[in-house]
């Protein structure tokens, strides 16, 4: 896990010639801005802090000089590597991995151009509006709970929100709280101390402790385990946090924005999530509509994801895309046109080819039953269970607590209504 610390206060006018590092690791993932330089390693004096036991105490460093960023090893025990191959100062280019003993990075000179694409305008009327409520939103101080479907762009919203933020030159640090099991989950927000728990070999900072200064997105926060509800509505009322197996608390500096699919006030009236956390969160509130709902921007999208990676669309092609339910929304429309780049290199899709790129859920199978008008009961039940599973990607114990049933009664519903569970996936 990398962890950050406060660069020198800059100004808030927006900068050029600047970098980022990125990493993901699954379940987490921070970006820092590079300006003039950054220090890499296990040190607590280095901007840029690895736990990593095969990095060094001061292992690299990246500098902008006149030609551009350079990487450069500061004599590491290990050595430094740009994609793959070990350096002692090269120049840094947009999409280069870089790695420091077993922790891999990327450089990149945007957080992302996606949000710029996804997140700037809409010719949608409810989606623009809201767009233009976020820098606003952004400049306070105020948590922010995003909710959406799968799909939708609910990450990009929060790195608009931070990039408009007066934190905008700290980290964004992002904690999936669906990706990490029970037992980890408190260690990855709070930090732990040395002994806490089997494994736990040093002390690590947690996720508020790394996005100090800067920004804490919380995504799949409905995930988040019960017992540890309270302990996070105290970070964020008395803004401090004890770290696991540790009798000092720690002082915050942190701005929360949380996302979630899934309905919290229906979680709620269920008591698998407070009602105070969720009124904590419930500050300022945006929702990224699904794809099917915002179908004025369908050509500018596609065109922005043809254009990244170089594929051809036909009119008849993109009308026919059109008429699919996109229940993975922009994500499955971003995989599609990658499906499109790999299957048909050079070659200009046509209206013919498009049922290859979207077979994973056929255009004529589940969207044909969520556009047709229920005619008796069991039709609604059928429609909102598939409504349901499509949501949750075919995870049946989700879909059936969403839906307020016993796992085993939607087993038999999928079962009675002949539905192909790999269909959701």
């Amino acid at each position: 896990m990398l962890e950050t610390k406060n660069l020198k206060p800059r100004s808030s006018e927006k900068k050029l010639n600047i970098g980022f590092l990125i990493l993901n690791d699954g379940s987490k993932k921070e970006a820092i801005e590079v300006n003039e330089f950054l220090t890499i390693g296990r040190s607590d004096n280095v901007h840029f802090t690895v736990n990593d036991d095969f990095v060094s105490q001061r292992h690299a460093r990246i500098e902008r000089k006149p030609g551009g960023f350079f990487l450069r090893d500061m004599q590491s025990r290990n050595g430094t590597f740009i994609n793959d191959a070990q350096v002692f100062e090269a120049l840094l280019r947009d999409g280069d991995t870089v790695r420091v003993g077993k922790t891999e990075f990327q450089f990149q000179f945007d957080r992302g151009s996606e949000r710029q694409e996804i997140t700037a305008t809409s010719k949608n009327y409810f989606w623009k509006e809201q767009l233009q409520r976020i820098p606003s939103i952004a400049d306070s101080e105020l948590p922010v709970l995003i909710l959406g479907e799968s799909g939708t762009g609910k990450e990009l919203v929060a790195q608009q929100i931070h990039q408009h933020s007066q934190r905008s030159y700290g980290p964004l640090v992002c904690v999936n709280c669906s990706a990490l099991g029970e037992s980890l989950i408190e260690s990855e927000l709070f930090g732990h101390v040395k002994g806490s728990f089997t494994g736990a070999t040093h002390d690590r900072k947690g996720a508020f402790e790394s996005a100090r200064g800067g920004t804490l997105f919380l995504d799949e926060i409905g995930e988040l385990p019960l017992h540890l509800q309270p302990k996070l509505l105290r970070a964020l009322e008395n803004s401090e946090i004890r770290p696991v197996g540790s009798d000092k608390t720690i002082n915050t500096d942190v701005r929360i924005v949380a996302a979630t699919h899934q309905n919290l006030k229906l979680k709620v009236q269920k008591g698998e999530f407070r009602s105070d956390l969720f009124f904590r969160l419930n500050v300022a509130k945006i929702t990224p509509p699904p794809l099917r709902d915002r179908l004025e921007d369908f050509e500018t999208l596609i065109y922005f994801f043809c254009k990244k990676q170089k594929v051809r669309l036909s009119h008849t092609a993109i009308e026919e895309l059109k008429k699919h339910s996109w229940p993975g929304n922009i994500r499955e429309l971003k995989n599609c046109i990658s499906r499109a780049r790999v299957l048909f290199k050079n070659q200009q899709v046509t209206e013919d080819l498009v049922h290859q790129l979207i077979d994973d859920i056929p255009i004529n199978g589940l969207s044909q039953l969520l556009s047709a008008p229920p005619q008796s009961i069991k039709d609604m039940e059928k429609k909102l269970i598939v409504e349901c599973l499509i949501r949750n990607k075919g995870n049946q114990r989700k879909a059936a607590s969403e839906l307020g049933i016993p796992k085993s009664t939607l087993h038999d519903r999928v079962k009675s209504y002949q539905l192909d569970i790999r269909d959701f996936k």
